[in-house]
């Protein structure tokens, strides 16, 4: 075995496994987005462009996908707003209650996203645990609306990804030195200026990191926005199974998938080269 040929080798299997599990899934599911559909002929393996024309054409659609990415980007904007503070305190506590503090913060992904979601169900539908205690002892005349809501889907979605903003939040604050912020006070700087001029710039990159983490989960979410938002509050990946496995409209829902794939790439990777190039000197 030469040298040069090794490291190919050794790479060959997962490679290969690579190739069989998600690179050849994703080649059939674009070739199957050309296909033809009919209700009484099924599938027909003859290229057009049809679906996605509809899905360019038909105003459902694009309420959809505007829905997907407004619920997403309302969800990442809530995780920062609470797991960039939790960080922070997260950070600064002793390493005892951070290592049980942080159990608490990882916790919920170890429970099923499905369960945590029946559990929100659980507490805030029409006859859940909150609303009707809040009925009965007189603050609201009826419950509040929750399920079926975007909402509702905000609140679950926020809950489930809050950790992983905080982790990605966490790992940038590693990175910085306790004592440049005690140099700041000591100049004169107020704890929020501090905070401001000091700390925040040098974290950006890891809120950013997070948002994009977050906004690329939320954007395909299904468990979630199936249950909470059930048949009334379509987005896209509820839609795509809709189409798979309701109407058995197999290249419409192909097409719908890679839609939402590809705007989440063409996300991800453009906040990656804005990342690298705004703030390429904090990670080195």
């Amino acid at each position: 075995m030469s040298a040069a040929a090794a490291p190919w080798r050794l790479a060959a299997p997962a490679l290969a496994l690579f190739l069989g599990l998600v690179v050849a899934p994703l080649v059939m599911t674009v070739m199957l987005s050309f296909y033809d559909w009919g209700q009484y002929k099924g599938i027909v393996p003859t290229f057009t462009l049809k679906n996605w024309i509809e899905i360019f054409t038909d105003s459902y659609f694009l309420e959809v996908f505007l829905r997907t990415f407004r619920i997403a980007l309302i969800v990442t904007v809530a995780t920062i707003l609470i797991g960039v503070p939790e960080a922070y305190i997260l950070n600064r506590m002793s390493p005892a209650w951070r290592s049980a503090f942080l159990l608490v913060v990882i916790g919920p992904l170890l429970v099923s996203v499905v369960a945590r979601t029946l559990g929100w169900a659980l507490l805030f539908g029409s006859t859940g645990l909150v609303n009707q205690g809040l009925v009965k002892i007189g603050l609201i005349a009826e419950p509040l609306p929750f399920m079926f809501t975007e909402t509702g889907v905000v609140v679950a979605l926020t809950q489930v990804l809050v950790p992983f903003m905080v982790l990605a939040v966490w790992a940038a604050l590693q990175k910085l030195d306790p004592q440049v912020e005690n140099a700041a006070m000591s100049l004169g700087a107020s704890r929020p200026a501090v905070w401001r001029r000091v700390i925040l710039p040098q974290i950006v990159p890891g809120i950013l990191s997070g948002a994009v983490i977050v906004f690329s989960l939320a954007a395909s979410a299904f468990a979630s926005p199936a249950i909470i938002g059930g048949r009334r509050l379509k987005v896209a990946a509820t839609l795509a199974y809709d189409e798979f496995l309701n109407t058995l409209n197999w290249p419409l829902g192909a097409a719908v998938a890679v839609l939402l794939l590809l705007s989440l790439v063409a996300v991800v990777v453009g906040s990656n080269r804005l990342i690298e190039r705004r703030y390429a000197p904090v990670f080195q």
